[in-house]
């Protein structure tokens, strides 16, 4: 449930459009410290393009996205990721050749604490930086239980812990605001047991708000504790699990009546 009454997520009136195409529009959200809010609908709704929004990828042709009170509109990627916005993508987006301590690693990048020239002669400034930043990204992997895994190239990896290394590399940033896009996607129905598990050990753990798209109805039922459906970038309707599953707008949509 919330821990605060103000939201860490907003967004007011948000809204995009691509030449004549209204993909999203009046979409408004808000998300609280703690809380676990699924974002669904058919295929086609418009929620990627949400997410697109939410970090920046996409510039709302209308409306505002506003992270504890401060607005965002018109930052760059990076900056959304400064202000404590962090995502996963339908796609996996690893660097492959890369071991995966070492992905890890990579999202510490506006935590380093020596500069280049530390870097080019390797000082005990660099040492002491990189030991505290391989320290803390084992402490990641090993809610993931994939500490064994540190050295390993993240291409040899299964693809079930790709999905969860894409997840531990996005808390590494030290987000406020952690958005999933379809984590489940691909996965059998361990691996699927095995993600919703750690998602909520990750709510718990770090207190953060996490916004979840997901087509696994199962698994949005039984992590969210609220959802906000979409179809036609629209919000149709929004409640508790319980109410969305009995909500008729929201079976026409997925039944296409």
């Amino acid at each position: 449930m919330p821990e605060t009454k103000t939201p860490v997520l907003e967004t007011r009136k948000l809204g995009i459009t691509f030449g004549g195409l209204k993909a999203v529009q009046d979409f408004n959200i808000q998300i609280y410290q703690g809380e676990l809010m699924g974002l669904i609908g058919p295929n086609g709704a418009g929620k990627t393009t949400v997410f697109n929004m939410l970090t920046g990828v996409y510039v709302p042709t209308e409306g505002t996205v506003i992270l504890n009170g401060v607005p965002l509109n018109g930052r760059k990627t990076h900056q959304f990721v400064e202000a404590g916005v962090a995502r996963t993508f339908q796609n996996i987006r690893l660097f492959k050749e890369m071991s995966v301590i070492d992905n890890v690693k990579a999202a510490f990048t506006k935590d380093v604490k020596y500069n280049m020239l530390d870097a080019t002669f390797r000082t005990p400034k660099f040492w002491k930086a990189e030991r505290e930043m391989t320290e803390k990204a084992l402490e990641l992997l090993t809610i993931f239980h994939m500490e064994d895994k540190a050295e390993l190239l993240s291409a040899n990896l299964p693809y079930g812990q790709q999905r969860k290394l894409e997840i531990a590399r996005a808390l590494a940033t030290n987000m406020k605001v952690l958005l999933l896009d379809e984590p489940a996607a691909g996965m059998n129905p361990t691996e699927t047991a095995e993600l919703l598990e750690c998602i909520n050990t990750i709510r718990d753990r770090f207190g953060i708000a996490i916004l979840l798209i997901e087509h696994d109805m199962s698994l949005v039922m039984n992590i969210c504790e609220r959802i906000q459906v979409i179809d036609y970038g629209q919000t149709i309707a929004a409640g508790l699990p319980e109410e969305i599953a009995r909500n008729p707008k929201v079976i026409a949509a997925y039944l296409g009546e």
